[in-house]
């Protein structure tokens, strides 16, 4: 009997794990379920298709220098955890997904670990924001990249690097089977009755430092709108303490940890509060208009500032070309501001309706339509493969 084809695939936050799942269930759907296995790191999507994780990646969900200088012991034991599964598992070929810092140091210990071992990255860092000498770093440490922006691939070229355009799994989310009804049944909610999601992060720092102040912002609008239901999706990364924190909250919350009821949420939200990430194209693409928020340590920021060129952090804000979503960052996320903003749309239909259409356009600039982009990702990947015979024969 033929070895199943063995993949390793390397995740270290939320939104690395949807894109490391997408890819394993479009793998399987290609090459059958019996020939081809997955290890490596993951979380509870992963997990679903089968992926055995060493250690709880909400570990290496780290943003910030500050934060990262102290997490780096932690890191470089997960790192030697994870060299130590490739050796045991022998993997055909290692796919690094995201997480820019752990997935560099991860790539190059491959390397030095196993000269052999096809390298792919998954997701490329933001070269054409900030920092480009990341694009020869990359170069010199993988052998493939799938990138999910159409402005990647020239700087990662010209410094010698094979890359494909996958494109972005977040602008092929499906929402057509969302049910905003099913949502208001669990909440026990009116059909006329406003719904405020909070979204807060996925990571343990973002937990920390954004939703004190989403809280700070939602107590005001209760206080003027006692009908106003508050619902939290909650990423599997920071479940625990997302619900710690909105326990102690002096107003009712919900707390969503389904998947499905998550979808239902984001069509049904009458306005979004958001920190920034990946979730503000999901609310976009579900049509729920967004205001965000996002705070970091201010060592962190204040280099940002320097080194990122856009005007905006939110990729349809960057797409657009204009604030689109309003963004409130660091000193001037403050509970005031994000409450006044959300009442603003809260209040006014026209208001709303008018940011969801600028959304949707920004959507469509960025590529909304395109065939799934997990798909994509896995025929890339196995094209990749079929030209190294050694690793999986022409015939396969």
């Amino acid at each position: 009997m033929t070895q199943p084809l063995t993949i390793m695939l390397v995740a270290a936050e939320a939104s690395g794990d949807s894109l490391g799942a997408g890819l394993a269930k479009a793998l399987k759907h290609r090459l059958g379920e019996q020939a081809v296995r997955f290890v490596g790191v993951g979380g509870a999507k992963m997990a679903a298709e089968g992926l055995v994780s060493p250690f709880d990646i909400a570990q290496l969900s780290i943003i910030g220098i500050v934060e990262s200088l102290r997490a780096y012991p932690r890191a470089m034991a997960r790192l030697k955890d994870t060299l130590a599964l490739a050796e045991r598992e022998k993997p055909d070929v290692a796919v690094l997904i995201d997480s820019w810092g752990f997935n560099i140091r991860l790539a190059q210990a491959l390397r030095r670990q196993d000269p052999a071992l096809p390298l792919v990255k998954y997701v490329a860092p933001q070269v054409w924001a900030y920092r480009p000498g990341r694009a020869r770093a990359l170069a010199k440490a993988v052998d493939l990249l799938l990138s999910i922006q159409p402005m990647d691939r020239p700087f990662f070229e010209r410094a010698g690097l094979d890359s494909v355009f996958v494109g972005n799994s977040a602008l092929a989310k499906d929402f057509s089977q969302a049910d905003p009804a099913r949502l208001r049944r669990a909440l026990g909610t009116t059909n006329d009755q406003p719904i405020l999601l909070v979204l807060p992060g996925s990571r343990p720092s973002e937990i920390e430092r954004v939703m004190p102040v989403f809280e700070d912002a939602v107590r005001q609008l209760k206080a003027g709108r006692p009908d106003l239901a508050v619902v939290v999706p909650a990423a599997s990364t920071v479940a625990s303490a997302v619900k710690a924190r909105v326990a102690g909250w002096p107003f009712r919350a919900h707390v969503i940890e389904d998947e499905a009821l998550k979808d239902d949420a984001m069509v049904a939200g009458t306005v979004a509060l958001a920190c920034s990430g990946t979730v503000t194209t999901e609310l976009a693409l579900a049509g729920c208009p967004i205001v965000v928020g996002y705070r970091t340590g201010a060592i962190t920021y204040g280099l940002l500032k320097l080194l990122f060129k856009p005007h905006w952090v939110t990729l349809i804000n960057i797409a657009a070309g204009k604030s689109v979503a309003p963004e409130y960052l660091q000193d001037a996320m403050q509970g005031s501001a994000l409450s006044q903003a959300v009442a603003a749309r809260l209040d006014d239909p026209a208001l709303r309706q008018e940011q969801v259409e600028q959304q949707n356009a920004a959507l469509e600039l960025m590529g909304r339509g395109m065939p799934d982009p997990s798909d994509a990702a896995a025929e890339a990947l196995l094209a990749f493969l079929k030209a190294r015979p050694a690793v999986m024969p022409p015939s396969a």
